[in-house]
C-alpha cells in the first residue's frame, strides 16, 4: 500500500510517500516540503500549495492519503491557514477518488515513537529508524508527513477507528527510540 501523508500548512506543507503493509519493513518514496511565500496573498499562497499537492498525487499515484486533524491554537490566522490546506489535501483526493483518512498529531506520535506526547526530535529520529533513514528528515514538517504515512499504515481507520498497528511494532519502536537517546547521550 501507498500512502501520501499531508502535514498541512500555509507557509511550510509536508509531503511524505511511503510504501508499506502492517507488519512488513516500510520504504520511503519521496518527501519534501511545500512552500509559500509569507508576503504574496493567500490565495496565491494556496494556490503554489495545492499545485504541489496535485504535482505529488500524480506523480506517485498514492492509494490512500492521510492528512494531520487540524487542532484548535491560540492563533487563529495559523489555525486557518492550515486547516485551508487540509481542505485542499481533502478535495484533492477526492477529485482522483483517493481514499482519505484524517490522524490526529497525538495518534501519529503515539503509533510512530509509542508516545502520544513525544516533541519533534523524537518523531523525526523515530521515522528514521523506522525508514532505515542515514539521518533524521528535516524540516520538521516532512517527518511530519512521514509519520503520518506510517500512522496510517498502521492505523487504517484513522482517528475515528479502532488503532491497529503489527504486532510487537510499538515495543520495537520503544526500543529503538531508547537506543537513539542512550547513544546522543554518549556523544
Amino acid at each position: 500500500m501507498r500512502v501520501l501523508g499531508v502535514d498541512p500548512g500555509l507557509t511550510r506543507c509536508g509531503l511524505g510517500v511511503v510504501d508499506g503493509l502492517s507488519g512488513r519493513r516500510l520504504r520511503l518514496v519521496a518527501v519534501e516540503v511545500a512552500r509559500s511565500s509569507a508576503t504574496d496573498e493567500v490565495d496565491q499562497r494556496l494556490l503554489e500549495i495545492e499545485r504541489r499537492i496535485e504535482e505529488f498525487l500524480e506523480e506517485h499515484a498514492p492509494d490512500t492519503v492521510a492528512v494531520e486533524r487540524v487542532f484548535a491554537q491560540h492563533n487563529v490566522s495559523t489555525v486557518m491557514g492550515t486547516a485551508q490546506v487540509a481542505g485542499i489535501a481533502l478535495v484533492a483526493a477526492a477529485r482522483r477518488r483517493i481514499p482519505v483518512a484524517v490522524h490526529t498529531p497525538s495518534e501519529v506520535k503515539a503509533a510512530v515513537t509509542g508516545n502520544g506526547r513525544a516533541g519533534k526530535a523524537q518523531v523525526q529520529t523515530m521515522v528514521a529508524q523506522l525508514l532505515g533513514l542515514d539521518e533524521r528528515p528535516r524540516p520538521a514538517d516532512a517527518a511530519d508527513a512521514l509519520a503520518l504515512a506510517i500512522c496510517h499504515l498502521w492505523r487504517p481507520q484513522g482517528a475515528m477507528g479502532a488503532p491497529q498497528r503489527p504486532p510487537g511494532s510499538l515495543t520495537a519502536a520503544q526500543r529503538a527510540w531508547a537506543a537513539a537517546e542512550q547513544a546522543a547521550r554518549r556523544r
